[in-house]
């Protein structure tokens, strides 16, 4: 049975559109752009078996949480076509669920699909996993372009103030497109802003470990003709001190329901950075990564821990045009690598979600999402 097709458009890499994920054209696999090669090599990588998303997902491939939740639910499918019966559905749901613990979407989607197909008889299942990956897909597609029409106008607000100079945004990691299946959430404002002809530049943090601002936000910037300037992780503060920050972006891979956000580590500090300095710090988020069972991030929120390789490695193109990989740290360095970090609800200025800006706490969050759970009843907090 061949997957149903996506037909939302995606953004622009050099004048062609794409998406981060797609199926494959032969319906019998999954097209996903390499993430680990970028960005120095623009490759597709085809996904056939579980095994294989499982390992894209955990080498980061793929990576961003409306991206991981998207592929989980097409390796579900992969799984199913090769094997139909429940220990097949309940084993991929368990095996891709362990693969990134912070990213709430992953148990989301594949909370999604499982509900979809379980009840079916095994015949009828492979068909209707397709259909729902694809339906997860569209929807990420649409809520980003929704969170980006309603960042957008704090990127107008922001345009007025300085009189039509440009709108200095910083943001940390990658939360474009690349990060979604299209659009991204913090890049969204910022390429309807470029296309929509408001003057915007964006500050691009490295990103320590794996150089994701670096690879990935410079990347799709660029590509979608965005300007933009890379610094190093801990330029922010110093930015912002000689008022070169207008606002800071950023996306986040988990958001508890009392407002409290999960995103790459080194976030907590740019939040702390922007008080101090009277700069909004702004956190762009579909509502798929609202995690409505928890209310104190800190406490409650895993935070994974990647390997040390990621930090005392890296990879990149030498002056030849040769692509290796060397060691920064001494032989045998200790290294420590937390992945994200967590930025208490009290630093964030607002969220940006695709039913509109709110204020960072339970009741901001419950205004725009009355039918969520109702944490306070529960004695949650």
């Amino acid at each position: 049975m061949s997957p149903v097709r996506a037909t939302l458009p995606g953004v622009r890499v050099n004048g062609t559109w794409y998406r981060s994920i797609r199926p494959a054209a032969d319906g019998v696999a999954v097209d996903v752009i390499d993430q680990t090669v970028l960005p120095h090599r623009f490759e597709i990588a085809r996904l056939v078996s579980l095994d294989e998303v499982e390992r894209a997902i955990v080498t980061m491939q793929v990576r961003g949480a409306p991206l991981i939740g998207a592929t989980a639910a097409y390796g579900v499918c992969l799984a199913l076509a090769a094997d139909p019966s429940d220990a097949s559905l309940r084993r991929a749901v368990a095996r891709l669920t362990a693969t990134r613990p912070t990213a709430v979407n992953l148990r989301w989607a594949l909370r999604r699909v499982d509900a979809a197909v379980a009840d079916l008889k095994p015949e009828e299942r492979v068909a209707v996993a397709w259909e729902t990956a694809a339906r997860i897909c569209d929807d990420d597609v649409a809520l980003c372009r929704r969170i980006g029409e309603h960042g957008l106008e704090l990127l107008r607000e922001a345009a007025a103030r300085k009189g039509g100079g440009p709108v200095n945004v910083l943001t940390h990691c990658n939360a474009g497109w690349l990060a979604t299946v299209d659009w991204g959430t913090a890049l969204a404002p910022v390429y309807l802003a470029h296309d929509g002809g408001i003057a915007v530049h964006v500050w691009v943090d490295e990103t320590r470990p794996r150089n994701q601002g670096a690879s990935l936000t410079a990347f799709e910037l660029g590509a979608h003709g965005v300007p933009h300037t890379l610094v190093a992780d801990n330029a922010g503060g110093h930015l912002m001190q000689r008022g070169l920050v207008d606002l800071c972006l950023v996306g986040t891979d988990r958001t508890t329901a009392a407002g409290d956000v999960a995103n790459k580590i080194g976030t907590y500090l740019k939040a702390l950075a922007a008080r101090d300095n009277g700069v909004p710090f702004y956190v762009a988020l579909p509502s798929t990564t609202i995690d409505w069972e928890i209310s104190d991030g800190l406490a409650e929120i895993p935070i994974e821990q990647r390997p040390a390789e990621e930090l005392t490695r890296v990879w990149g193109r030498t002056r030849r045009g040769e692509l290796t990989e060397v060691e920064v740290a001494p032989p045998g360095c200790t290294a420590r690598n937390d992945a994200f970090d967590v930025t208490p609800a009290r630093l964030v200025t607002a969220l940006v979600t695709e039913r509109g800006v709110c204020a960072a706490s339970t009741d901001g969050l419950q205004r725009l999402f009355p039918e969520a759970p109702d944490l306070e009843a529960r004695g949650a907090g």
